[in-house]
């Protein structure tokens, strides 16, 4: 089938689905005029040959961002005798209302530019998707291509026409289909990086992918399922000026919680594992609960003071002012008591909450909520089986019988790890997550996030004492010199040099003052034998002993370990913590104390992810290689350049996940997966994990999807890919050598050598990050391709990719 009969069938099927087909809208002129006419009718006027002149130049901006706010908004228009006209270009009231049309073959004629688009569907006049087709022999990927030069083209439509307002661009070959938002430049590139635009494709419920054109058009393009997506499924980040398009999962699971409550059906959770969005899928179901009527208030509850800020962050990321802070409970009761609007979503804690049901000292707050008792108020917890395993949930029921309450999780609780779930040191009152929330309303689980490329896999490295013990069992964990030995030798590798950085989980605060010393010791005496070692820059972080502070007994409150710890010699432990704070001051000018602990953690999570700035802005010397832990940092705390976990103590089950997930967030080809060294011996333990959070999967499968190949076999796929780059290079009569790459002849050829090459870029690039390699191991990888080689071939390959951009 050709690119012209594919297009052909494409508008036919789009008319099936009453969209109203427009062969007349051919030109930039025509494209307006129909606009004027729509604008007219919409907003019931009938505008002079100036005022639409003045309307054009008014809303035409290249700011894609500010065009996409003018889309939802409503704006004002001064017509020719001066009087004010209230607009909307579309009908934000009911978008399923507006008008819908299909156009093909539009030439976008500028002063520079001059550009044909496949096919766009306009709302209301307005452009707001635009599809580009590919014969089925041809990569998608080249259309996205083309998108993106056609929005780099100076002078393009897209700044100087209606062409701005498009918010999706399609790009398919009939048989793979994709979508993706439209951006401002700085948001919207296709470069040497790695850092290509969000790319998604639709699905079902089950995440069963749906890449036909034709079925795609069905479930995404029918009309009030377009408008609603718009209108409801993007979201503007104000603080970034960018657009982002939430992916199917998490529209699932907003409409479910959304439908739950319209129809008053009960408490639900969402299991969407960890690193898979769910901070922007609870804010978009809160904001869209802000405008329910039926709704009193929607209440965001999370667990310890450091989530509340950073939860409180990420919603005010996506819209700045829509949540404050609640710096103590007398705060909260206010904010829950008042009829304002911009206090019917509120962030708190499960502690805040708790005092405030309570009376938590205060008998006023029961009574001052009194009023509250009978009202419509929805619950939605994070984490819930941290936050809702307790007496809390009586609490919250009983105080508010007409309340619905909904949890997101990553790693549900099921009967199988249900004992190892406690709350405050106590065993949890409830069994189960579907003991307190009574239905799964949606899954999206690790296994359907890494095959969709959402999160990455896992390297687990099993350690072995070197000599005649390796290979055998052990009574107990290795000696904690052998683990600083072996974490000095494998940390630059495991790191890939020290772009990214780690965290060593240890079993206890002892431990970990223990561990923080040893590194102290170990790394001074290498500088004495070696002037040319760069130590790594260490701290701890563990919560200091409840009588610090109020801030303290409430950051330790859910850290079960470091709460028992704390009760044995806690004078002790303060100490140490003082010597550590004030090491880290030394090292990076701060004025850091235990009575304010809480600035001091949030500096260094600070520091944890300012590893992305480079050395210009943020030299080595400043930044931290590896943060020794005992329970804060395994959940919640979230960093592309944290890629490495040293495990020193036992986990299991859900435990297991959340700490083996600090390591797995996508970043670029530079960070293949997580890495896990394990001190503990416990593959058993994992392989238990992977079979409890794979949805009742196939072990053995989710296994394959969890965790990366053993060296041997991408050892083979590195041989292949080198292989094929080498006949690539002989078959256009060059040598297979770097500094020949810069004759290969035209776009067709650098391109496919940028696609050869890419797969020798990520094999070496995951085998450089294994902790687990032998010598003959990293012999066999530089027979294959020579360090020197390598690094010029990259070399040549990113300045190939930069010039076709």
């Amino acid at each position: 089938m050709t690119e012209a009969e594919l297009e052909t069938q494409f508008v036919a099927k789009l008319q099936d689905l009453k969209y109203s087909y427009r062969p007349d809208i051919r030109t930039r002129a025509a494209l307006e005029g129909n606009f004027r006419q729509k604008f007219d009718d919409l907003n019931r006027v009938t505008l002079t040959d100036g005022e639409f002149a003045r309307l054009l130049e008014q809303v035409t901006t290249p700011d894609t961002f500010e065009a996409s706010k003018t889309l939802r908004g409503r704006h004002t228009l001064f017509r020719d005798d001066g009087t004010p006209l209230d607009y909307t270009l579309v009908n934000v009231r009911d978008w399923c209302k507006n008008t819908f049309e299909v156009v093909n073959q539009l030439r976008m004629n500028t002063h520079s530019s001059h550009h044909r688009y496949d096919v766009l569907l306009l709302m209301s006049g307005v452009p707001v998707v635009q599809i580009e087709l590919k014969k089925r022999d041809v990569s998608p990927q080249v259309a996205m291509r083309q998108i993106v030069d056609y929005k780099n083209d100076p002078g393009n439509g897209y700044g100087t026409s209606l062409l701005g307002f498009v918010q999706l661009f399609v790009i398919s070959n009939g048989g793979s289909t994709h979508y993706f938002a439209n951006n401002r430049p700085a948001h919207f590139s296709f470069n040497a990086d790695e850092r290509y635009l969000p790319l998604y494709q639709w699905a079902d419920q089950d995440n069963k992918k749906i890449t036909d054109l034709n079925h795609f058009a069905d479930h995404f393009l029918a009309k009030c399922t377009l408008a609603e997506t718009i209108s409801r499924y993007m979201v503007l980040l104000e603080t970034e000026g960018r657009l982002m398009m939430m992916r199917p999962y998490q529209i699932y699971a907003v409409k479910a919680i959304v439908d739950s409550i319209a129809q008053g059906a009960g408490n639900g959770y969402i299991w969407h594992t960890t690193g898979s969005g769910k901070t922007l899928t609870s804010f978009k179901a809160s904001t869209l609960l802000k405008d329910n009527d039926g709704i009193d208030k929607c209440v965001f509850v999370v667990d310890r003071k450091d989530l509340d800020r950073q939860t409180r962050e990420e919603f005010n990321r996506f819209q700045p002012g829509s949540v404050e802070e609640n710096a103590n409970t007398g705060k909260l009761v206010r904010r829950l008591l008042s009829a304002d609007k911009a206090d019917k979503v509120i962030v708190t804690t499960i502690q805040k909450l708790g005092l405030a049901l309570s009376g938590g000292g205060k008998a006023e707050y029961q009574g001052q909520l009194d009023p509250l008792r009978d009202k419509r108020v929805v619950f939605i917890f994070d984490e819930c089986h941290r936050s809702q395993f307790g007496e809390n949930h009586q609490a919250i029921k009983g105080f508010f019988p007409n309340s619905q309450l909904f949890g997101f999780t990553g790693t549900p609780i099921f009967d199988e790890n249900a004992r190892s779930v406690q709350v405050r040191g106590k065993e949890a009152s409830y069994q189960t997550t579907e003991d307190i929330f009574q239905r799964q309303l949606h899954a999206y689980t690790i296994n359907h996030a890494i095959e969709d490329g959402n999160v990455l896999k896992f390297h687990v490295d099993y350690y072995k004492p070197e000599g005649e013990d390796a290979g055998q069992d052990r009574a107990g964990p290795p000696p904690k010199s052998a683990v600083v030995a072996k974490i000095l030798q494998k940390h630059d590798a495991a790191t890939a040099g020290r772009r990214f950085n780690a965290l060593l989980a240890t079993a206890s605060i002892d431990d970990a003052i223990e561990y923080y010393d040893l590194f102290a010791q170990v790394q001074a005496e290498r500088q004495l034998e070696d002037p040319d070692f760069r130590p790594l820059n260490i701290t701890a972080v563990f919560s200091p002993p409840a009588y610090v502070s109020a801030e303290a007994r409430q950051i330790g409150e859910d850290l079960a370990q470091e709460r028992q710890d704390n009760q044995v010699n806690p004078e002790a432990k303060k100490q140490a913590l003082e010597r550590i704070i004030g090491d880290y001051n030394a090292r990076y000018g701060t004025n850091h104390s235990v009575g304010e602990f809480d600035a001091y953690a949030q500096d260094v999570q600070g520091r944890i992810k300012a590893q992305q700035w480079p050395a210009r802005d943020v030299p080595p010397a400043q930044k931290l290689d590896l943060v020794i832990v005992v329970d804060m940092l395994l959940t919640g705390f979230d960093s592309k350049y944290l890629n490495t976990l040293y495990v020193d103590k036992n986990l299991r089950h859900h435990g297991l996940i959340q700490a083996l997930s600090r390591t797995n967030r996508i970043l670029n080809a530079t960070k293949p997966y997580g890495n896990i060294l394990d001190f503990r011996g416990q593959q058993e333990a994992v392989d238990e994990a992977i079979a409890m959070f794979s949805s009742g999967g196939d072990a053995e499968r989710s296994r394959e999807i969890w965790l990366v190949e053993e060296a041997p076999a991408v050892i083979v796929k590195l041989q292949k890919a080198v292989e094929k780059v080498t006949r690539f290079m002989e078959l256009h009569d060059l040598p297979p050598t770097p500094d020949q790459v810069h004759n290969l002849r035209g776009d067709t050829e650098k391109v496919q050598f940028i696609k050869f090459f890419k797969d020798v870029q990520r094999y070496a690039t995951q085998l450089e990050q294994y902790t687990d390699l032998t010598d003959e191991q990293r012999q066999e990888i530089e027979q294959i391709l020579p360090p020197d080689d390598l690094q010029a071939f990259r070399g040549a390959y990113l300045e190939t990719a930069q010039k076709l951009n």
